[in-house]
């Protein structure tokens, strides 16, 4: 199954979310482009859909991130131009800047870091970009049951 979606809102940011958590990705494969106004990662996702049937095997697939609509983009926490360096995504979060839809999105890694993208508005797509793969290690988090 090749995952497709988009998020417009608030409540459809966490559903990208949830499926992105765990993605690791290296440093290079961020891309920003002012003149478009649009962001992307690339990463390996951890397949949780396919994780939660039973006698599945664990995957991973190779997915894009795109957001849209972005005005700026700040790294905390890590230098993003170590292009080899892997980062692990936790969470997409999003606070609202006033009355409108402007506000902040906030990709939050493992170990600290973050990437911030000042935005007008939430539109961001998720899609898997090839084959999935095998993987024997299902990510843990402290404090998870």
């Amino acid at each position: 199954m090749t995952l497709k979606l988009l998020a417009l809102d608030e409540e459809d940011l966490a559903v990208v979310s949830a499926h992105m958590q765990d993605a690791v990705f290296k440093c290079e494969d961020l891309q920003y482009w002012p003149s478009r106004q649009q962001f992307a990662l690339a990463g390996n996702r951890f397949a949780w859909e396919e994780a939660e049937k039973s006698c599945q095997p664990l995957e991973r697939r190779r997915a894009a991130l795109v957001f849209k609509q972005v005005k700026g983009v700040k790294s905390i926490g890590f230098d993003p131009k170590k292009g080899e360096s892997v980062q692990s995504l936790l969470a997409l979060t999003y606070e609202r800047e006033g009355e409108g839809p402007e506000g902040s999105i906030e990709l939050v890694l493992a170990g600290g870091g973050a990437v911030l993208l000042h935005v007008d508005c939430i539109e961001v797509q998720l899609a898997d970009t090839g084959g999935a793969w095998e993987t024997k290690l299902k990510p843990r988090h402290p404090g998870a049951a």
